[in-house]
């Protein structure tokens, strides 16, 4: 038998399917013994409440979307745990969609996403979006609020950790460390976060009276054979880098292996610091220094700021924008401790 409805429930009990819904919600309106007749048959059948029915009639569908680009990156699973804490206990479904990267697959979903099959977004744009056009369709449709990747020019809210001063703070650690030529592993030209920490590593150099050169600004993709060529390449150079840092953690491995087959010392001949919520970076041979984003919090607070706008109608969203700091924990690939 396929799914139970309230309609199969009513025309086996021949009650009429409002007597039914009524007696599931366990109305004053419907008498106990009708009740229970009705629960016994929904429990007999395993009849399981459609999330969307109840709502139809308010046209709330009791969900919420949540666009980003991956689930590997340890930051968007810790992200996704904060922002369903608060949608649980809102009695909200949380739908994850993955863009992996992509902008016509991010297109797509807001495309999608218009029909009001949701009643809100969060979201974590790709490293192609370079334009918010399709983002702009989104907005008056359904309220929208951007967590760590954002488009500046939307008029919502943003919840961000402070990325200049992290790179600024990373890179200033480094310099302490008694490095010279530090290079800065990038994944996009087109990102916000991307962008401030770029500005926060070449700020620290020209306050430490250290000449910044083009060439040590690496943009890397999502391949990580390439990433690994690339690395490898830039690990062969002359003068060899003495300090990386990685402003995405899907480049930790790569680092590590080329190091490995180069036989280049951390922190000895290099040191390292990666933005990175990996549980994994203190047992790392050696331990990984981390730039670690506060991802629970932020997923919360962007959720937090979802509903708000969801229960209060004229809820001005850009009003709401929070910036969360990240700490910087310093390991063995960077300090020797």
């Amino acid at each position: 038998m396929g799914n139970i409805t309230l309609k199969m429930l009513a025309k086996e009990l021949n009650l009429s399917t409002a007597a039914i819904s009524k007696a599931l919600k366990d109305s004053h309106e419907i008498s106990a013994v009708t009740k229970l007749r009705v629960q016994a048959l929904a429990n007999q059948l395993n009849y399981i409440p459609n999330p969307y029915a109840g709502s139809l009639r308010q046209r709330k569908s009791k969900t919420i979307a949540v666009v980003i680009p991956e689930v590997a990156d340890s930051f968007f699973s810790l992200a996704l745990n904060g922002i369903e804490s608060v949608a649980i206990e809102k009695g909200y479904h949380a739908l994850i969609y993955l863009t992996h990267e992509k902008i016509a697959r991010e297109k797509a979903i807001l495309k999608d996403l218009q029909s009001g099959r949701v009643d809100g977004v969060l979201m974590s744009v790709t490293v192609e979006t370079e334009s918010a056009g399709h983002i702009s369709e989104l907005i008056g449709k359904v309220p929208l609020v951007f967590f760590d990747r954002v488009c500046e020019e939307i008029d919502t809210a943003k919840v961000t950790t402070d990325d200049y001063e992290s790179a600024y703070n990373a890179t200033n650690h480094l310099i302490e460390q008694g490095c010279k030529n530090i290079i800065l592993l990038s994944i996009s030209n087109n990102l916000s976060i991307s962008s401030k920490r770029m500005e926060g590593y070449k700020q620290s150099l020209v306050d430490h009276g250290i000449k910044h050169r083009r060439s040590n600004i690496i943009l890397c993709g999502n391949d990580p054979v390439k990433n690994y060529a690339l690395i490898k390449k830039i690990m062969t150079r002359a003068p060899r880098p003495d300090g990386i840092l990685a402003t995405v953690e899907k480049l930790t491995t790569e680092i590590y292996l080329v190091c490995q087959l180069l036989q280049i010392k951390i922190p000895g001949d290099l040191k390292v610091v990666c933005f990175s919520n990996l549980t994994t970076a203190a047992i790392l041979n050696p331990s990984l220094t981390t730039v670690t984003q506060p991802a629970f919090e932020m997923g919360k607070a962007a959720a937090t700021i979802l509903f708000k706008a969801l229960e209060k109608k004229n809820a001005k969203l850009s009003k709401e924008s929070q910036v969360i700091p990240s700490v910087l924990s310093l390991r063995n690939s960077s300090a020797g401790i």
